[in-house]
């Protein structure tokens, strides 16, 4: 065991507390999978990574991400929170004005924009239909009427989504998910509806994520899920190609997704990071 740097950070947000937070260990090398899985499990946050030297030609550094309950091959909030925290403590790209993240799913390019925010260009989606059998049992878990689902979609760009478009936001804001019925499911569910006018600060979409499977009943603020949500709903017509998503209300959070489609047809997830805590940890 050693002294590690080590950093907290909260992602998609400006303002400490009201985003979601991140463990970042600044150097993983030497340690084992089960190590690294003990200390997720410690933090008890819905994910925490560590960063190690590259090995894929191209990438400036090498992330592995991890939930209490496993480790994934892609995360939003985890790659946004990772590169804010590499950036910080000293990390310079290859090439200026671009960071290559590499992850189990890949590379994964980020980008500063000009307020400051980092933006990664989200892997591609996989789509398709739902088994309609799941699809109810996951909407009486939910406590969702039939008339107020509009749309479903299975999404997969690293983790596995169950994605839904509900009528309105008031809908998605009142749920209170059976977490141990969707557990059992084994099904990770993201809700989402349409604001019929920009809502609080020009939202445009209101999102929820209820992880049980993976130890998370529900996430504050999860880029995965934006991201794919964003590919389905912006290619079948259901948003514009640049709008503002928020999530983690009903956990008291506060966090705000930039969502774009370029002119290549490539999805870029963006939002601020802050770090909270700076320090070391023994691993």
């Amino acid at each position: 065991m050693r002294l590690r740097d080590f950093r907290q950070v909260d992602v998609f947000t400006a303002v400490p507390l009201r985003g979601n937070p991140l463990a970042v260990v600044m150097d993983g090398t030497g340690l084992d999978d089960a190590t690294l899985q003990r200390f997720a499990q410690w933090t008890n946050l819905s994910e925490t990574t560590f960063l190690l030297p590259p090995t894929a030609p191209g990438a400036d550094y090498r992330v592995r991400i991890f939930t209490p309950g496993g480790e994934l091959p892609f995360a939003g909030h985890p790659t946004l929170g990772s590169c804010h925290a590499w950036l910080e403590a000293g990390g310079r790209p290859r090439e200026p004005g671009r960071i290559v993240q590499e992850c189990a799913v890949g590379l994964v390019a980020l980008v500063r924009r000009d307020d400051g925010a980092l933006a990664f260009e989200a892997p591609p989606v996989k789509r398709s239909t739902p088994d309609a059998a799941l699809l109810a049992q996951v909407r009486e878990a939910l406590g969702l009427q039939p008339q107020e689902l509009l749309a479903a979609q299975s999404l997969d760009n690293g983790p596995v989504w169950l994605g839904l478009l509900l009528d309105t936001p008031a809908t998605v804001l009142r749920l209170a998910p059976d977490h141990a019925r969707l557990k059992a499911l084994g099904t990770k569910v993201g809700v989402a509806a349409r604001h019929a006018a920009p809502g609080p600060d020009g939202l445009d979409l209101e999102v929820r994520a209820f992880a049980a499977p993976i130890g998370i009943p529900e996430d504050p603020v999860t880029g995965s899920l934006n991201a794919s949500l964003a590919q389905w709903l912006v290619d079948d017509g259901h948003l514009p190609a640049a709008y503002r998503a928020g999530q983690g209300r009903c956990l008291g959070r506060d966090g705000r997704v930039q969502l774009t489609r370029d002119a290549a047809g490539h999805t870029w997830v963006g939002g601020h990071s802050v770090t909270c805590i700076t320090g070391q940890v023994r691993l």
